[in-house]
């Protein structure tokens, strides 16, 4: 093995830069040589290819985003697809892949793997939905997000006497409210898994105000429902006034948090190490805070779990 392709894939993530630094340096260190792919999938396809050095990943590790760049890709969901990556890799002299990105991402690894190219995977995504590892990259950095917003939107709602909504991103996965609502002393939250009940809202907001409380900080989750109709029907049965706050790709940004900048560097170093073990076609991941790694196909079809003692630690704690 001479050559290491290396793609960020799917939504960015802060952290991936980390990733990246990390998989590269750790490759030169080995006398590997790296070629960037720049935009993902559609990058590979169009030959979007350089060599990468030391210098190349200079001064990124605190910067979000990915400095390869990311793009979709339809055209590599075809066969033809991906007979022409298979071509592009093999006119390169790409011998293994390091592939960052999200569920679907894998799932593109995988086709790849299938048919014989050695891919390794580094989980980045703030949704934090893959049930194999306990955290993705990015994750951590989006709740820090969303908690110095709450506590902005806290100062505000406090002013005014008033209930705020804010809407976070997780369409499938609600840990993103979950966490930031915990760690942001939210006093309700909305997500996928456990379904909306207003009437349960409604009822902590009568009692906060009645004991003298200026504020109510609303956790949802996107997707499930409109935050508008949410706070219309707040306010037509406590008379509340509510206003709403979508954070939107705000949380996909910002210099990554130390531990998503530290996770991201282990799993880069990983990568390169199995690699040389000529071991292939895994997943990396964090589990008890230990990195590990996992068969990608199995790593694909473990279910993700909703953390329902967290969720009963939030509702108890909000009274």
């Amino acid at each position: 093995m001479k050559t290491i392709g290396l793609l960020t894939s799917g939504g960015d993530a802060p952290g991936m830069n980390a990733a990246i630094r990390s998989v590269v340096r750790a490759s030169i260190f080995n006398k590997l040589k790296v070629m960037g792919i720049r935009h993902g999938y559609n990058g590979l396809l169009n030959g979007e290819i350089g060599e990468m050095d030391i210098s190349s990943v200079a001064d990124i590790i605190h910067r979000g985003g990915t400095m390869l760049r990311t793009a979709r890709c339809d055209e590599f969901k075809t066969e033809e697809g991906i007979d022409k990556a298979l071509n592009i890799i093999e006119v390169f002299g790409i011998d293994a892949l390091v592939i960052l990105g999200g569920d679907g991402t894998f799932k593109g690894a995988k086709s790849l793997s299938d048919l014989g190219v050695p891919v390794i995977c580094i989980p980045c995504t703030i949704d934090n939905d893959m049930g194999y590892t306990d955290y993705s990259i990015g994750f951590m950095t989006a709740v820090e997000t969303v908690v110095d917003a709450i506590s902005k939107i806290r100062d505000t709602s406090t002013s005014h006497g008033r209930a705020n909504i804010v809407e976070v991103m997780g369409r499938d996965c609600g840990d993103i409210a979950l966490y930031s609502g915990l760690a942001g002393g939210a006093e309700s939250i909305i997500v996928r898994e456990t379904g909306v009940d207003i009437d349960e809202v409604c009822k902590k907001i009568i009692q906060g105000r009645n004991r003298g409380k200026l504020h109510h900080i609303i956790v949802l989750a996107e997707g499930i429902t409109s935050p508008y109709k949410v706070s219309e029907d707040i306010k037509d049965k406590t008379g509340a006034e509510v206003r709403v706050t979508t954070l939107g790709h705000i949380q996909r940004g910002g210099t990554p948090t130390s531990f998503d900048r530290i996770m991201a560097s282990k799993m880069g170093y990983r990568a390169i190490e199995l690699l040389l073990s000529k071991k292939s076609g895994r997943a990396l991941g964090m589990r008890c805070n230990e990195i590990i790694d996992m068969d990608l196909e199995e790593a694909l079809n473990v279910e993700k779990t909703f953390d329902e003692d967290m969720y009963n630690i939030t509702k108890t704690l909000s009274i």
